[in-house]
């Protein structure tokens, strides 16, 4: 290696950070065995944000645009120094980078249902998935609490923490709201509002920004989702007997066109049943109760031209016990009762 490439690998004149994906939050520019040549242009683009870090200290932080690396512009750096020659030798620091885009479609769910007390059905379980979107807003937060002096930190390393903090804040806010369950479809925009406001501190104490949270689907657990499926059913139907009535009816059809079986024959017992029922329902109102008006009597009225049988002559009726005369008699032959 000859004299002018060492000295251009000691010496860096371009700080830059050009970021070729979208799984990092913090880059640090590799200085190892470089210095920062005086002079030397940081360029920090419209959506990073650049910090200078010196013996373990935040020094100086830059937001978009392009700089002369001066004096002037690393007040905090150079006082730290105590540069006595003005900052007109290279020096050696720290510089990270940090992506200040939104991170949009991060999604978050709940492992295991979340108990809740539902003023409709009491104590319920209910599951809840969605998406959320932050962005890093304080990079030297962010530096002393998450990322700190590593290479890179990554999207991945930081899911984890902010479900984690986004799915407690739900439990909470459900439990105070006492929002039934039926109704948290209707409210999900309402609920995820009140949500962000609440985990936004929670949020900056790490130096991130909460933008957005989507709740996108509550439901309960498998076994408790056919139960509610059930009661659903019932508020449809209404009255159940009427709509056993409807089934029956409708099944009878079906039955009869099947060739046979077990089913058919008991479809068609039971509408024999039914039809003896309904023929025994209506004998019992044709026949005559005891102190009804005889037959005859009751045909002879409305003037039909008949001559009324007289009572205990031949062919009249019993006006007790409806037995036939078929001779004068002036007591029933059957009931002893007196005739005329």
């Amino acid at each position: 290696m000859g004299i002018l490439s060492f000295a251009k690998k000691q010496f860096i004149d371009i700080l830059q950070w050009t970021e070729d994906g979208d799984d990092l939050l913090a880059w640090r520019f590799p200085t190892a065995d470089h210095e920062i040549q005086q002079g030397a242009r940081l360029v920090v683009r419209e959506t990073q944000k650049a910090l200078f870090v010196d013996q373990g200290h935040v020094a100086d932080l830059f937001g978009p645009g392009t700089y002369t690396i001066k004096t002037a512009n690393l007040p905090v750096l150079t006082d730290i120094r105590h540069w006595d020659k003005l900052f007109e030798s290279p020096f050696k620091s720290e510089v990270y980078f940090f992506s200040t885009r939104l991170r949009l479609n991060q999604t978050w769910g709940t492992a295991n249902p979340l108990a809740i007390r539902d003023r409709e059905f009491g104590a319920v379980r209910v599951r809840a998935f969605g998406v959320y979107s932050y962005r890093v807003n304080d990079a030297a937060v962010f530096f002393r609490n998450i990322s700190g002096t590593r290479e890179t930190y990554s999207v991945a390393e930081l899911e984890g923490q902010l479900r984690s903090t986004l799915i407690t804040t739900l439990t909470t806010h459900l439990g105070e709201s006492q929002v039934p369950f039926l109704d948290m479809a209707a409210n999900s925009d309402a609920l995820g509002r009140a949500v962000l406001q609440k985990a936004r501190p929670a949020f900056a104490a790490l130096g991130l920004g909460l933008e957005e949270f989507q709740i996108q689907n509550v439901s309960l657990p498998e076994e408790l989702q056919k139960r509610l499926d059930e009661r659903i059913g019932m508020g449809i139907v209404g009255d159940l007997s009427r709509y056993t009535q409807f089934q029956v009816a409708q099944s009878i059809p079906t039955a009869a066109a099947a060739p046979g079986g077990a089913a058919g024959a008991g479809v068609g017992l039971g509408a024999g049943i039914a039809m003896g029922q309904a023929m025994s329902q209506g004998i019992n109102q044709a026949a005559p109760r005891p102190g009804d008006p005889p037959a005859g009597a009751a045909a002879t009225q409305g003037g039909g031209g008949t001559t009324p049988i007289a009572p205990g002559a031949a062919g009249s009726v019993c006006p007790r016990c409806q037995t036939r005369l078929d001779k004068p008699s002036k007591f029933c032959p059957e009931c002893g009762a007196p005739q005329g």
